[in-house]
């Protein structure tokens, strides 16, 4: 009798489905050793996160140090996007060998080498490692946006805006290489924590648990987004602001004033033409700008302009002259002080107002050639910078809106206090038609080697040493300057040099010169003829008159001790000197208004115009 086949054939549906079930629970059981690894990874990478940004928020490092743990974390985060499975673990179909699966890796093993980088060679120098660290925030980033598109992720927008929050950190970066590691670090720790929080939160979340309302992973990702769009806005306001801070602020054109014409005088010192000043005039005087004839540091002719600053009612008669050489407020035209919107605002401004004002003294300042005018300019170029001041004076001789006598008094801050020292040191052959009653000058660079020498690593120094490299490449174009810069220099130079120094601008110069990873002349070059040239701008006298030098004790820039040595040297050379020295006072804040020597300067000047004996105090100097 026939039996029923069906019983005892094997149903086809029936055995494929067996085979299917057979390889489900095959392939399930190494997803779920995966799985449970994978938690386990999740949990020791995140531990690990959070401790290194504690370390770095906690512990005092020093920037090889802080390099070390950067490298450190930055490794692991490499480590997390190399093995670590996105949202949804990735099984059969879920897309694990896709493009984006496996650019994602790329980027994960490239973290880890970039960790390994900054951890195994600490000592590469804070611009490289920062440099480093921008690469491996980009490359995260990168990373971010990729496992947010990959098949079964979770939350792309979150993702996005996290990875945009660490392209704006990755901007910072740039914008501060040298403070990245230093001051930022904290930064940097908060982000590695925020990583390794978010690695132990996922791992936690995925546990079986039991289950939630329908609403509350919702809720999770919300937050999780509102999260991502507070760190996107803070790190996109952080690089906004630096790039605010870094970027200065649009500088002035020269217009036709400063072009001089077709056909200039040949004599220098030569008025070329004038125009009334409206703006940063103080009360009780009025103002003009001049264009005049003076020459270049190699003699030959060149065209000035500068400002006269004379009382309201000048009167019939010739008015006591102040002959005035400014301050450092940069290299390019658009600095000039005579393009300023405070014109008389530099250097011992409250005083020179006072003298014109109140004593009905005219001031004659130098722009000094290449601002405002044609260049280049001679920054800290003492016989040149002295020859452009004597000129502008001269020039005045000539103005019919005034009358000024051929006696006057020099006065200068900084950079123009070397000025006026100069000023003073070539008036008998320069300017032989004046009669020197006295030479001021207020934290002068007397000795520029010294000076380049004892700041050259600090910011200050680097910002003038960029003046410095910017415009001696011209002016002496022998010496061969920006070539022989340290590596990684020319570019802040650059970046420096087409920054003023005053208000925004001089923030902003001071801020690029703490970003020079080096000092920006090597010691080569300052051993050599440029360091020969650096030296040949002291002066060093005699002087034609009673000569006033003022130093604050609190001076970040024209250091106290170099002060005192030049000062002793003038003693020591026979040459008297009446030095005075105010503790407390920093290098702006010896000229500024409420400063002890505001009125002694004042003072000291109305002296020396009545002839009355100088007090020189070479006996009383600083012990040294």
């Amino acid at each position: 009798m026939a039996g029923d086949e069906s019983a005892v054939l094997p149903d086809p549906d029936e055995a494929r489905r067996g085979r299917s079930d057979r390889l489900r629970g095959g392939i399930a059981r190494p997803i779920g050793v995966i799985a449970r690894q994978s938690s386990a990874i999740r949990i020791v990478l995140g531990l690990a996160l959070v401790a290194v940004g504690a370390v770095f928020l906690l512990v005092s490092m020093t920037v090889q140090t802080i390099a070390l743990v950067t490298g450190i974390g930055i490794l692991l985060v490499g480590v997390a996007v190399l093995v670590v499975p996105g949202d949804r673990a990735e099984g059969p179909g879920s897309g694990s060998r896709s493009l984006p699966v496996i650019v994602s890796r790329v980027l994960g093993a490239l973290l880890v080498l970039l960790g390994a980088g900054m951890a195994l060679w600490p000592a590469a120098g804070a611009p490289l490692l920062a440099q480093l660290l921008t690469v491996a925030l980009v490359v995260f980033a990168v990373a971010t946006v990729i496992r947010a598109f990959r098949p079964g992720a979770d939350q792309r927008v979150t993702g996005i805006i996290g990875a945009v929050a660490t392209l704006a950190v990755a901007a910072v970066t740039v914008f501060w290489p040298v403070l990245t590691l230093v001051v930022f670090r904290l930064g940097v720790g908060a982000w590695f924590v925020f990583i390794g929080l978010q690695l132990l939160v996922r791992v936690l979340w995925r546990r079986p648990q039991a289950p939630r309302a329908p609403g509350g992973r919702r809720g999770v990702r919300w937050l999780r987004t509102i999260g991502a769009s507070v760190a996107l806005v803070l790190a996109v306001a952080l690089a906004a602001g630096s790039g605010a801070l870094l970027g200065g602020t649009p500088l002035p054109v020269p217009d036709g004033f400063y072009t001089p014409p077709a056909d200039v005088p040949a004599q220098a010192g030569t008025l070329i033409r004038s125009a009334p000043m409206t703006v940063g005039v103080p009360a009780g005087a009025k103002a003009w700008r001049i264009l005049y004839t003076t020459t270049n540091p190699d003699g030959s002719p060149a065209v000035s302009s500068g400002t006269v600053l004379a009382p309201a009612d000048p009167g019939p008669d010739p008015l006591p002259l102040l002959t005035v050489s400014h301050g450092t407020v940069g290299v390019v035209p658009g600095c000039a002080p005579s393009l300023s919107a405070e014109p008389f605002a530099d250097g011992a401004g409250t005083a020179m107002v006072d003298m014109v004002t109140k004593h009905g003294w005219v001031a004659v300042t130098s722009d000094y050639i290449g601002l405002g005018t044609k260049g280049p300019h001679p920054y800290l170029v003492g016989d040149a910078e002295a020859r452009n001041v004597w000129d502008a004076s001269k020039a005045v001789l000539g103005f019919s809106e005034l009358k000024v006598s051929t006696d006057t008094v020099i006065w200068g801050h900084s950079q123009g206090g070397q000025g006026s020292l100069w000023t003073g040191q070539i008036a008998a052959s320069y300017a032989p038609e004046f009669t020197v009653k006295g030479v001021a000058a207020f934290a002068p660079a007397s000795n520029l080697y010294a000076l380049a020498e004892a700041i050259k690593s600090e910011t200050a120094g680097k910002t003038v040493s960029a003046y410095i490299a910017a415009t001696w490449d011209k002016v002496f174009p022998d010496l061969d300057v920006e070539k022989n810069l340290t590596p990684g220099s020319a570019g802040p130079v650059e970046r420096i040099g087409g920054l003023c120094f005053n208000g925004h601008d001089g923030l902003a110069a001071i801020l690029r010169g703490s970003q020079v990873p080096n000092q920006i002349f090597p010691n080569a070059l300052l051993a050599g003829p440029f360091g020969d040239k650096l030296k040949e701008q002291e002066p060093m006298g005699p002087f034609p008159a009673p000569l006033l030098v003022a130093q604050g004790l609190a001076d970040p820039l024209v250091k106290p001790v170099i002060q005192d040595e030049w000062v002793k040297a003038r003693c020591d050379a026979g040459i008297p000197v009446d030095y005075r020295t105010y503790p407390g006072l920093g290098h702006v804040e010896l000229v500024g208004p409420d400063s002890p020597l505001t009125p002694q300067l004042e003072q000291w000047t109305l002296d020396r115009w009545d002839g009355k004996a100088p007090t020189p105090d070479c006996d009383h100097l600083p012990a040294g």
